[in-house]
């Protein structure tokens, strides 16, 4: 069988079926070691406001944004991808939607918001404007937008930085890429904010951008 590209949509199927169950079991409890992630997101739903359509993109098998999301009163649809990575998240947090599908190319909306949390580094930067014209098309005006990405200039294939024995496709951004790519979208910049990793963390500052749809 031929490989797929990397970061192709089939590349992060292959990747995120494979390490799923790893990544779960590092990271189903992570946000409760994150305090400013958790003001973060309850920033984000008080915007929205209570009962808002939300998706949570790129959702990954912990679903743990999804579940902090309705845990604040929002109406959460979680997607991946990974088929591993939806069944799994479905299990861990039952009161969220979840479904296979690709943050390239969103149906379902239109969302009142939308949270890109760690979704953009399994794909090439020059995929970037795409994904960002996707979710403005699935965010209603005057919708919310947030963005958390890690901070730096890889873009390329690199063995996987969560330990599983793979070779994956790895984008790291920097503050002025993210806001050209939202504002060419069509979001307007209300927050740009960056903090160093917690001790926890692989050691790269982290990257939190809010927007409006426009």
């Amino acid at each position: 069988m031929i490989s797929p590209e990397p970061g192709s949509a089939r590349d992060v199927v292959r990747v995120w079926d494979a390490r799923a169950d790893h990544y779960l079991e590092l990271f189903r409890h992570e946000l409760d070691g994150k305090p400013f992630d958790l003001e973060v997101l309850a920033g984000f739903a008080a915007r929205v406001g209570a009962g808002g359509r939300v998706c949570d993109a790129g959702c990954g098998p912990c679903g743990h944004v999804a579940g902090v999301l309705a845990g604040h009163g929002l109406d959460v649809l979680g997607i991946d991808l990974s088929p591993r990575c939806v069944e799994l998240a479905a299990k861990e947090r039952p009161e969220c939607r979840f479904e296979v599908m690709d943050q390239r190319d969103l149906a379902g909306g239109p969302f009142d918001g939308l949270v890109s949390y760690y979704s953009l580094h399994d794909q090439p930067k020059r995929e970037l404007p795409g994904t960002f014209a996707s979710f403005a098309a699935a965010v209603r005006p005057g919708g919310r937008l947030l963005v958390v990405a890690k901070e730096g200039g890889s873009d390329g294939v690199i063995d996987d930085p969560l330990g599983a024995d793979l070779r994956v496709y790895w984008a790291e951004f920097t503050e002025r890429e993210l806001r050209a790519g939202v504002e060419a979208a069509g979001f307007l910049v209300d927050e740009l904010v960056t903090r160093e990793a917690y001790d926890s963390e692989i050691p790269t500052r982290r990257i939190y951008l809010s927007a409006t749809r426009s």
